[in-house]
């Protein structure tokens, strides 16, 4: 675990980040997906995500991600977040995996792409 604390950024936290984290961090609360977000003891406007696995930023849900963003001050784990009736579930960035949304008439699918109305004619040298 250490070596790769050294020597990579994409799992997890980073040597420097440890060292920062534990000398001025304190610990604001931790989402579902077991994301640890911390506050600076000497600035608290000053915010960051130790991410549980993969670094991926899309793995932040909204109501951690206002907090972040300085968009609101209350924790979530505090402040017992309800989400709106339009928010949907935290879903993953999946671009570039085979899960990723391929729709129809795209070169990967291989499906034709569906007419339209006003479809256009392509241009033919006379």
């Amino acid at each position: 675990m250490w070596f790769r604390q050294i020597f990579s950024w994409w799992n997890g936290q980073t040597y420097g980040t440890r060292l920062w984290t534990w000398r001025r961090g304190e610990l604001a609360g931790e989402d579902s997906q077991g994301n640890l977000y911390y506050r600076d003891r000497k600035n608290p406007k000053r915010r960051w995500v130790i991410y549980n696995g993969l670094v991926e930023a899309s793995r932040v849900p909204p109501e951690w991600h206002g907090w972040l963003h300085q968009t609101v001050d209350e924790v979530p784990a505090e402040a017992a977040y309800k989400p709106r009736d339009w928010e949907k579930p935290h879903m993953p960035n999946l671009t570039g995996s085979q899960q990723a949304y391929r729709p129809a008439g795209s070169l990967i699918t291989g499906t034709p792409r569906a007419r339209t109305a006003g479809d256009y004619e392509a241009w033919k040298p006379e």
